[in-house]
Formats: C-alpha cells, structure tokens, sequence
C-alpha cells in the first residue's frame, strides 16, 4: 500500500505540472508580461505630468468647452467675474467688476500683464490664512473678495451665482493637481530696498495713471476707480501698499506694463492713502 500511494502522489504531480504549463502557455498569448512598466510619479503624485515630471503646465479649459450638464453654471460663472455689476448686481456695493483684478476672468498665466490668476484655485483651496489662523474653503475666499475687495454683501454658499462661480473655478482648474505647487498664482512682493514716496506717487499718478483711472481717481469708463465710495474698502487686498505695488509694476498701465519697481512702490503708498470706505467686520 505504500508503494502504491507514492507512485499515485507522484501521477498527481506530474500532472498538474502539465496542466500548470498549459495555463502558462494559453496565458502568454493575452497577457504580455514583458510590456508592464512601473511608471515614476511626482512628489504631488501625478504620473501625468508633462512635459517632465514634477512640472504643471498652464492650460485651462474654456468656460465655453465645459460638458453640457455644467456649462451653463460655469459660463455664468466667467460671466459674473467679466461683468459683476451686470450678472451679480445685488452684491456689489461698489463700480468694480472681478475682472479689474482677475484679467481675462482669471484665465491668465499671471505675470507681466495678466492681472490676478483664477486657474487653479479650485486646486488650492481651502487654504491656510494668517488673518484666521486656519483654514479657509474657496466659497469662504469668494465671498471675502465679494465683502472686500467689492464692497458688496456675501453670496449665499447654495446660491445660483456662487454655484456658478466655484463651478467655474473647478473647470478652469481640470487636471492640476491638488495642492501641486502651481507657480503662477498669487502675487509676489517686490523685493526693494526703496523706500515708497507718496509724494513722488502723485506725480507718478498724474503722468501715468489718472488719463484711465481719473484725475480724482474716481475711475473712467475705460478703468475703475482707486479711491473714494466706488472703489474696493480698506480691507481688501489690493489697500495694502505692497500688493498693490506688485500688481501695478506688473500689469500698468493696462496692456502697456512699464512702471519700474520705485514708480510702482510710490505710486502704490499714493493711492492706498487715498480715503475709501472702511470695512467693518461682521460678527
């Protein structure tokens, strides 16, 4: 009996190393073992990054190429930040569309003449603030350009319009990564040993500035104002001398940047002491 169960164990090995190789054969002919290949991601972990690894490449999708089941929202939502005053009326308290900031309804790369980038926020937020110390979400942000920046009222989070702005965002932002470091957002400071003269800043305002914006920086039809009841309230981030230097010494005079870094930085301290109204924090 003995004899005999090892030459049966020795049948059953040997037959399924036949079936086994069988198997193997017929496998080989769909799968192509040779062909895998481990694909090295960036520390963001995106294995679709182009044109190398680790880099984000700026480009956006249209508003007007979004699918059909948010088109709508995100056309009114590149309409609100081109025209504020037209398609969001009742939460505008001042004469500034987003636009004034964000060129082109953000769908710019930044820099030299392309205002305030939107492309990618969607990506960002929510955001670290110092002024909360914490975080704060893009609907938050939204509403404190809406307070600040416009002298206007919040959005409703569930409203149509903001719906349509964040919808916006969201689309224009397709394919960047989540917190991937996206260069071209935000403002840089000027970095100067300059010490910004107002006094210098009224006669840079004068030759450059008040043939667009007006001789009382009241705003033309061509430009907004800078100052006085129609212009963002001292809690928006553009009252802050060095923002605003950094944006002005980028992108004016509009389509014609050439204000060097001083003119900017006087400029700058001139019309953030300008009056405007002031912005009262609600509780």
């Amino acid at each position: 009996m003995g004899k005999n169960k090892v030459v049966f164990a020795l049948v059953i090995i040997v037959v399924f190393a036949i079936v086994g190789a069988g198997i193997s054969l017929i496998c080989s002919k769909f799968i192509k073992f040779g062909d895998v290949k481990i694909v090295e991601t960036s520390a963001q972990g995106s294995a679709a990054a182009k044109p190398m690894v680790g880099t984000i490449v700026f480009d956006p999708p249209l508003p007007q190429d979004a699918p059909a089941d948010i088109k709508d929202a995100a056309m009114l939502g590149y309409n609100i930040l081109m025209d504020t005053q037209k398609y969001a009326p009742g939460y505008v308290g001042n004469k500034l569309n987003c636009q004034s900031c964000h060129f082109k309804g953000g769908i710019t790369q930044g820099g030299k003449n392309g205002g305030l980038s939107l492309v990618g926020v969607a990506a960002t937020y929510p955001r670290y603030r110092k002024g909360l110390n914490y975080a704060e979400d893009l609907v938050t942000r939204t509403n404190d350009c809406f307070e600040k920046s416009m002298n206007g009222k919040l959005l409703p989070p569930d409203s149509k319009e903001m719906t349509a702005i964040v919808t916006y965002f969201q689309w224009i932002s397709k394919g960047l990564p989540i917190y991937g470091n996206i260069t071209w957002l935000g403002i840089k400071h000027i970095q100067s040993n300059h010490k910004p003269d107002p006094q210098n800043g009224i006669q840079i305002f004068t030759q450059k500035c008040a043939i667009c914006h007006g001789d009382n920086g009241a705003g033309t039809d061509i430009a907004p104002p800078l100052w006085g009841n129609n212009s963002f309230n001292d809690g928006a981030g553009m009252a802050n001398p060095e923002n605003l230097a950094a944006f002005a010494h980028l992108n004016m005079p509009f389509k014609n940047p050439d204000l060097t870094v001083e003119e900017a930085l006087d400029v700058a301290a001139f019309v953030t002491g300008q009056p405007r109204l002031h912005f009262a924090q609600k509780k």
